[in-house]
């Protein structure tokens, strides 16, 4: 890897560090200006950035803005999947999104969300990373290996 293939690289990651930060520790995406303010880039530098990390997979960017929409398993924008953990809350894109963010957070936390199939409010209870008292079904409509093709309906 040469050494501006190695610069890129360390930029990524720093942004990712940033935009995952953001999402624990507050709940939204960081803006790209305020990437680019936390590591006194130029915004081009800090959309390339986002633009290497949407190719990646590590990142989906909204269609006009070029602004995160998902950093999986976090969602910029509501969704049916709400997690809370103490006081803090985040927006998951799908039920295994929802209990991977409990998973990244500590293993403790909630899923708020309906039943699919009737509608009926749903709460799944994480506790020390153990799925409590339910005997809900997840169904995955899109098997895995085709999540890409299109993410944002996955």
């Amino acid at each position: 890897m040469s050494g501006s293939d190695q610069a890129l690289a360390q930029r990524d990651a720093n942004v990712r560090r940033i935009v995952y930060d953001a999402f624990i520790s507050r709940g939204v995406a960081a803006l790209r200006a305020e990437v680019a303010a936390q590591l006194s880039l130029p915004d081009p530098d800090i959309a390339a950035s986002f633009e290497r990390l949407a190719e990646g997979h590590v990142l989906v960017l909204q269609p006009e803005s070029r602004e995160i929409l998902m950093a999986n398993p976090f969602s910029a924008v509501p969704t049916s999947f709400q997690v809370t953990s103490g006081a803090k809350s985040w927006w998951g894109n799908c039920i295994w999104d929802a209990l991977g963010i409990i998973a990244m957070i500590g293993g403790n936390g909630a899923v708020e969300t309906s039943c699919p199939d009737c509608g009926e409010a749903l709460t799944l209870t994480v506790e020390d990373g153990h799925l409590l008292g339910t005997e809900a079904i997840a169904h995955f409509a899109v098997p895995a290996a085709r999540w890409w093709d299109d993410i944002v309906f996955t």
